[in-house]
């Protein structure tokens, strides 16, 4: 009886630890269900906002199915990251907690072609060691080969002394010796030769590699997104950030059609730089102007805090936060700091004030974008004291020709973006990219320009309306007469609606000529008068008439001392009044004359004017400048 308890007790035991380890084995599996780590999930780059200095990458992440709390890895990432301008939006059901950029060593790049590259330059490694002991191998086969020269010779001087020579073996001797010394130099010269091969194509793998790896440390970086998840299917995320190396500038292709009645056809293009280490297959790419701003607040006005010096001395730039006034200014050349400018007798000029101003507000802001809040707003106020200097110290004459209200911006351009029609590609590497953004057709009104007094040449120009729906930003441009390249010239900022010229380089049915037909000086009362007499030739050898605007010019004196007259000008010169209210002030002569066909030789088209100049009779002209 007792020994059926004890094994009923037995058996109880055995079921109530069976039970045990079954509730430990749940909980330890709800405990591991409940610590599950990150998942890993695929991404691709679907869009790309690309700036003046950086880049905006947009990529699309698989989220898992399951309800709750995940934390999602996307990796690798890029090296280049502005690491505080990562963030993640959710769609329907996915809430998006938290993001984090975080980095760690790597052994090796995982890149495809990095990889097949680098195994390339490992087998030609190998290669070459194999040949380098072939090439040892010969020549140590060379080396025995002159030590058996040496024998045979000493073996033949010995037994031709005593008189036992076999010349038969003797000479098949000296023949094996021959051929295999010829073999071994020949078989040197191969391996020579295909050395030389194999190191030369593995000096450009090499280079090739470090054009790959080039700006990539060995570093993986990834991306850890915490998410809450309300819907159990599966879903997406945009993971967002910005590289900074990546670029593009505005160029242009613009062509002249066969004659003045066809359209001008401008070809708009970005040259786009990008070295971010990750390629852009197939994306929504856009080209911004505008500057990237991550700050959701303004900078902190301060106060400005103004210093008196002596009459008379040079102005001198607003003190750098930290210094004494004067003592430095941002510059270009140093964009992580300020330098010392060198003070000239007149000071600090106002295009000083105006380029530093430009660079500083890039600084600021990239400065705010990585949440040095406290530099950003040191150099957003230093900038502000820049231009308050300009108004408190420099007077209107100093701006004039510059412009009062183009002076902050600079004709930089509005902040304008251009989406693409078509998926994009952009692999990583370091040379500039061309895409094309845009054709536009113009109309021309074409014209010739001749400037004697400092060229012999007549050039082809048009002006042109922008009716295009782009504005155009500044940029280089390539003049094409059809398909003849006739040169380049700096294209401005063209607004939508705005006319502009552009050039077609010379024209060589058109010639001209300006000569001083008579000079003569007079006294009259206390002042010398002097007058000359100019003729201005225009030749055509074309079939048909075109318009030549011709442009000279009259001294122009720096005080009253001297007076400056045109007497007369045959034909009038142009009633242009965009002409007469700003060139004509500056003493330039222009005219707006038809050439007629074939005119030439007797038949060349005169233009004459007589100016005169009339200053004191002890004076003199003293020098002459460019302005």
């Amino acid at each position: 009886m007792m020994q059926g308890k004890l094994k009923q007790a037995s058996q109880g035991l055995a079921l109530g630890a069976l039970f045990l380890l079954a509730l430990s084995a749940r909980s330890a599996g709800q405990e591991a269900k409940e610590e599950k780590g990150p998942i890993k999930a695929g991404s691709k780059i679907i869009a790309v906002t690309v700036y003046s200095d950086s880049a905006l990458v947009t990529r699309e992440v698989d989220v898992p199915a399951g309800k709750g709390p995940m934390e999602i890895v996307v990796s690798p990432m890029p090296n280049r990251i502005q690491q505080t301008s990562v963030f993640s939006e959710g769609t329907d059901g996915i809430r998006v907690l938290a993001t984090r950029y975080r980095s760690k060593p790597i052994k090796e790049d995982k890149r495809e072609e990095v990889r097949k590259t680098e195994e390339e330059v490992k087998k030609n490694q190998m290669e070459i060691q194999r040949i380098q002991a072939d090439i040892q191998e010969n020549t140590s086969g060379m080396t025995f080969l002159g030590k058996m020269e040496n024998f045979a010779s000493a073996s033949t001087v010995h037994a031709t002394e005593k008189g036992k020579l076999d010349a038969e073996n003797a000479i098949a001797l000296a023949k094996y010796l021959k051929e295999e010394r010829i073999t071994r130099v020949k078989e040197g010269v191969t391996l020579s030769q295909k050395m030389q091969q194999i190191q030369a194509q593995n000096d450009f793998l090499q280079r090739s590699l470090q054009e790959l790896t080039s700006g990539v440390s060995r570093v993986e970086t990834d991306a850890l997104i915490v998410i809450e998840k309300v819907n159990e299917a599966a879903g997406k995320l945009r993971l967002n950030y910005l590289v900074d190396t990546a670029n593009w500038r505005p160029q242009y292709k613009i062509r002249a059609g066969k004659d003045g009645k066809s359209p001008v056809k401008v070809e708009y293009l970005a040259g786009v730089f990008q070295q971010s280490g990750e390629d852009w297959n197939r994306v929504e790419l856009a080209l911004s102007t505008a500057q990237p701003m991550l700050n959701a607040t303004p900078p902190e006005l301060k106060g400005l805090a103004v210093t008196l010096v002596p009459k008379g001395a040079p102005n001198l730039p607003p003190g750098v936060p930290g210094q004494a006034a004067g003592k430095g200014m941002y510059s270009q050349s140093n964009p992580g700091g300020y330098i010392p400018v060198p003070q000239s007798a007149a000071g600090v000029s106002l295009d000083d004030i105006n380029e530093a101003t430009r660079t500083l507000r890039k600084q600021a802001q990239l400065d705010a974008n990585k949440k040095d809040e406290k530099r950003s707003n040191e150099i957003w106020n230093y900038v502000g004291n820049l231009e308050q200097a300009k108004d408190l110290i420099f007077t209107l004459d100093d701006h004039s020709g510059k412009g009062l209200a183009l002076a902050a911006s600079d004709r930089e351009g509005p902040s304008v973006a251009y989406r693409l029609d078509s998926k994009i590609s952009i692999p990583s590497r370091n040379d500039e990219q061309i895409l094309e953004v845009a054709r536009i057709d113009l109309t021309p009104d074409y014209f010739y320009k001749a400037v004697p007094v400092i060229s012999p040449h007549v050039y082809r120009q048009a002006v042109m309306v922008n009716k295009s729906k782009l504005v155009l930003l500044p940029g280089e441009a390539t003049m094409y007469n059809e398909t003849d390249f006739v040169g380049r010239m700096h294209l401005p900022l063209v607004a939508i609606g705005e006319s502009f010229t552009v050039g077609f380089g010379t024209e060589p049915q058109l010639q001209v000529q300006r000569q001083l037909v008579d000079k003569s000086r007079i006294m009259q009362g206390g002042n010398q008068l002097l007058k000359y007499d100019y003729r201005i030739l225009l030749s055509s050898f074309k079939q048909e008439a075109v318009k030549v605007q011709v442009w000279d010019r009259l001294p122009k004196g720096e005080s009253e001392a001297l007076g400056v007259t045109l007497v007369k000008a045959t034909p009038e010169v142009s009633a242009d009044p965009v002409y007469i209210r700003q060139e004509r002030q500056s003493n330039l002569l222009r005219w707006d004359v038809t050439l007629q066909p074939e005119s030439n030789l007797t038949k060349a088209m005169s233009i004459t004017y007589e100016f005169r100049l009339e200053l004191d009779k002890q004076l003199n002209i003293g020098s002459f400048q460019s302005k």
